[in-house]
């Protein structure tokens, strides 16, 4: 392992450096990796961004985001960047697995790995780790990483805060979870302070939508959400014919579990959608009802304790029984 100081000193000159996060990014995922590339080339290093997979169209505004690499669209171009990176920087995830077959590719490079991450049980891949399940976001963890670890709080700049802004407030709620503590809001501050527009950036995210996600958005709740109320949960489901139908791309599908979630009484919510390969899932909870663990006891996941994700190799049909038959397990916490 990579002591902090060796670390500083790898970092006092100019290394090359990729940074990756998990695929299918989100807020968190993006903001946090083109938040340290920002910080990585104001010291002069050679760094690229490269995501496993594509992300949501209203997440290609942030600071850098041309610069990002696809690597199902660029394979042996990726390849050869990690082969040649010094250090890899892996950040919002905490095994290799949830990188698809990036993760080989890094697993099998010889350049320091740091990890940057906030989920539950890491994997022991990694020469450097600042990890913590406390923070609300990659995006804080890098924030601190910058500020307090490196000693870096001089270069912090507006395009910097914007994307770290971005993963914060994607990852919390807007602010609004648990874990977005006095500590979050004082980081916030921040980051405004340092040329983060709080409410442009909620508005690329939040009001961006297309006109097909909000048809999409309709038809689930008005055709495809159930309520089981003796359980306090609510399920919405999708099929693949549905997704065809709207043509529904890469963030059509981000964040509509949280409607079914803010129904009086729901304690656990459920988005089910059929994929050309499995079906998904994405859960989320209040209070202390562990989403996490039900993801990953039965559907091959995990994630934090109100929101996670997992899937299952059984039809939509299937999976939908299967999901409604764990529920009575947890009753006594659904009812609490």
């Amino acid at each position: 392992m990579l002591s902090l100081s060796e670390l500083k000193t790898l970092l006092a000159t100019p290394q090359k450096i990729v940074i990756t996060t998990h695929h299918k990014p989100d807020g968190d995922a993006m903001g946090s990796s083109l938040g340290l590339y920002a910080y990585l080339i104001q010291k002069g290093h050679h760094v690229k961004v490269i995501t496993p997979t594509d992300y949501p169209y209203f997440l290609h505004w942030l600071p850098n985001n041309a610069d990002v690499i696809i690597y199902t669209e660029a394979k042996e171009q990726s390849e050869q960047l990690v082969a040649d990176a010094a250090l890899v920087f892996c950040l919002d995830f905490n095994t290799l697995s949830r990188i698809n077959e990036l993760g080989e590719v890094i697993r099998s490079s010889s350049a320091y790995k740091i990890m940057i991450d906030h989920h539950l049980d890491p994997e022991d891949f990694d020469d450097y780790r600042h990890w913590s399940i406390n923070a609300c976001a990659a995006a804080q963890l890098v924030y601190d990483f910058i500020v307090n670890e490196l000693d870096d709080a001089a270069l912090m700049n507006k395009d910097i805060a914007t994307c770290l802004y971005t993963g914060i407030m994607t990852d919390s709620g807007s602010f609004r979870f648990p874990s977005a503590t006095s500590e979050v809001y004082r980081i916030g501050a921040d980051l405004i302070d340092a040329g983060a527009e709080h409410w442009r950036i909620h508005q690329l995210v939040y009001d961006n939508a297309t006109e097909n996600r909000l048809r999409f958005l309709g038809n689930c709740l008005t055709n495809k959400l159930e309520i089981i109320r003796e359980l306090n949960t609510a399920i919405i489901t999708v099929t693949a014919e549905e997704l065809k139908r709207f043509n529904i791309v890469t963030g059509d599908t981000e964040g509509i579990v949280n409607y079914a979630l803010s129904i009086n009484g729901i304690r656990l919510a459920a988005f089910i959608i059929e994929r050309t390969d499995k079906v998904k899932l994405s859960l989320r909870s209040t209070g202390d009802f562990p989403a996490n663990e039900i993801c990953k006891k039965y559907f091959n996941g995990g994630g934090h304790r109100n929101a996670a994700g997992g899937y299952s190799d059984k039809n939509l049909e299937d999976t939908i029984a299967y999901f409604k038959s764990i529920l009575p397990d947890y009753k006594t916490l659904l009812l609490q």
